[in-house]
C-alpha cells in the first residue's frame, strides 16, 4: 500500500483515477453500501489494481477522504483582492451558496458523508481537524488583516472566526441533510448581515463596505 505524507498533495495519475472511481461509487452506493466491487465497475482498469495501492476499503475510503480535502482546499484558494471584507464574503459564498456549483455541491457531500465516522475512526478524524483548522485559519487571517487596515473592528478573531466556522459548518450539513432551503439562504442572509453590522467599520457616512 501506498503510505502518503499529509502535506503531499501531488497524486499519480492512477491514484486520481482510483479516487475518481471511488468518488463515483461512494455517490451512488453510499459509504456503508460501498465495496472493492462497485468501486470496480466504476474504474476502467483491472480491479485488481487498487490492491496494488490499497490494503483494503477503509485505506481507500480515508485516502479517499484525504484527496476530498485536498480538492476542497484547494477549490477555496483565490487570490486575495484589496478589501479583506470582500475576501470573507466571497469565502462566505462559496461555502454557503444557496445554489452551489455542482463539483462544490459533491465535495461537500462526501465530506459529509465521511463526518459521522469521525466519532469512531481515529484516521478520519483526523482529517476533520485538518478540515475545520485550515478553515479557522483562513477565516481568522482575513479577520487580522481586516483590523490591521481598520476595515473591521477591533475584535478577538480568534473567537469571531469560530463563531464564523460553527455557523458555516451547521448550515452546510443542514443543507445536505435536510430540505429547508429557505432556511439555508436565510441563515446565509444572516452571517452577511452579522458581517455588515457587528464586525465590518464604517466609514464615510456610516455606510459598511
Amino acid at each position: 500500500m501506498t503510505t502518503r505524507d499529509q502535506s503531499d498533495s501531488n497524486w499519480s495519475a492512477a491514484e486520481e483515477d482510483i479516487m475518481e472511481a471511488t468518488y463515483s461509487a461512494l455517490l451512488k452506493h453510499g459509504y456503508a453500501d460501498l465495496s472493492i466491487a462497485s468501486i470496480g465497475d466504476e474504474f476502467e482498469r483491472s480491479k485488481a489494481s487498487i490492491y496494488h495501492y490499497y490494503d483494503s476499503k477503509d485505506d481507500l475510503l480515508v485516502t479517499l477522504l484525504e484527496f476530498t480535502v485536498d480538492q476542497f482546499e484547494s477549490s477555496l484558494n483565490t487570490e486575495a483582492s484589496q478589501n479583506p471584507a470582500q475576501d470573507l464574503k466571497q469565502l462566505i459564498d462559496k461555502l454557503l451558496s444557496p445554489h452551489p456549483l455542482e463539483d462544490s455541491h459533491q465535495f461537500q457531500a462526501v465530506l459529509v458523508g465521511f463526518r459521522s465516522q469521525a466519532l469512531t475512526n481515529t484516521r478520519i478524524r483526523a482529517q476533520f481537524t485538518q478540515v475545520d483548522e485550515y478553515l479557522a485559519t483562513t477565516i481568522q487571517e482575513l479577520i487580522d488583516r481586516g483590523i490591521a487596515e481598520d476595515v473591521f473592528h477591533d475584535v478577538n478573531a480568534s473567537q469571531v472566526a469560530e463563531y464564523i466556522l460553527a455557523t458555516i459548518n451547521g448550515v452546510m450539513y443542514s443543507r445536505l441533510t435536510t430540505d429547508r432551503g429557505d432556511a439555508i439562504a436565510a441563515a446565509h442572509t444572516s452571517l452577511i448581515s452579522y458581517l455588515d453590522s457587528e464586525l465590518i467599520a464604517e466609514r464615510g457616512g456610516n455606510q459598511p463596505l
